[in-house]
């Protein structure tokens, strides 16, 4: 990072590798103390996830000013929201179809449901990166056609273009080669990232982004300065301004130290 700390004015933070050691599946004490003097600092900190908002975790002590979910597709603050934009009814529908083709279960968000049709070993074990269990109910069908801003399923890259075949406005993220999301063609982190940035007023060289998957591309490019994590894939990492050091040696805490943000 070449530009000063004094220029940084709000950090996203990508949760799952990024924050959250997959392995341990907590953060740890260090990124807590790290998170709580950024905030000291006066700066913003925004989580920027594929997640839905009934998912996200609560880290104690610390106060997030925005929220980036479902990749972008749906983001907020305490007070409004600021960007909201679900994949188009006829494609929820069609994709929901076409993953049934393949033998595949799917599990739909709303803002404030989370529900499936099925599930596999694959969704399961994508679930369990945030602690959760698949839940298959009866009203999966009625709640598909209200607002989805996200359908989430287990699959392999070579199932993406049957995924989406016949659909029109969605687009495929993934940071798992065994599960994707399934998303807004007009969304992404990136999109997401703009709009909160408009809404408080900054410029992208005030910000500063942290990530370790493939759908944290987006973000990192559309901030001043985009960090990959030590763990991160190596098309990220390609991508990236600079490199900080593995979750599970908080990477995230020793960089913004080496560059007096905290």
């Amino acid at each position: 990072m070449n530009k000063s700390s004094n220029d940084i004015r709000i950090i996203f933070f990508d949760i799952d590798g990024t924050l959250i050691d997959m392995n341990k599946k907590r953060i740890s004490e260090r990124m807590l103390e790290t998170l709580i003097r950024l905030k000291e600092r006066n700066i913003l900190l925004c989580l920027a996830t594929g997640r839905t908002p009934l998912t996200l975790p609560r880290f104690e002590g610390v106060e997030f000013d925005a929220w980036l979910t479902f990749n972008g597709s749906y983001c907020y603050t305490r007070e409004q929201d600021i960007f909201s934009n679900p994949i188009p009814a006829d494609d929820v529908q069609t994709i929901i179809r076409n993953a049934a083709s393949i033998g595949r279960p799917v599990s739909i968000a709303s803002k404030n449901r989370l529900t499936a049709n099925g599930k596999d070993e694959d969704l399961i074990a994508y679930y369990s990166f945030a602690k959760l269990d698949v839940e298959v109910t009866e009203d999966f069908a009625q709640v598909s056609r209200g607002e989805i801003f996200q359908i989430m399923l287990g699959c392999r890259e070579e199932d993406y273009p049957r995924l989406l075949k016949n659909t029109h406005g969605a687009r495929i993220t993934a940071w798992w080669d065994r599960a994707a999301d399934i998303i807004p063609a007009g969304s992404g982190k990136g999109i997401g990232v703009e709009k909160i940035l408009t809404h408080f007023h900054l410029d992208r060289a005030q910000a500063l982004a942290f990530g370790d998957g493939n759908n944290d591309l987006e973000m990192l490019q559309a901030v001043g300065c985009g960090v990959a994590m030590g763990n991160a894939s190596a098309q990220l990492k390609e991508a990236a301004d600079d490199v900080c050091g593995h979750v599970a040696d908080d990477g995230i805490y020793h960089y913004c130290a080496a560059h007096g943000l905290l």
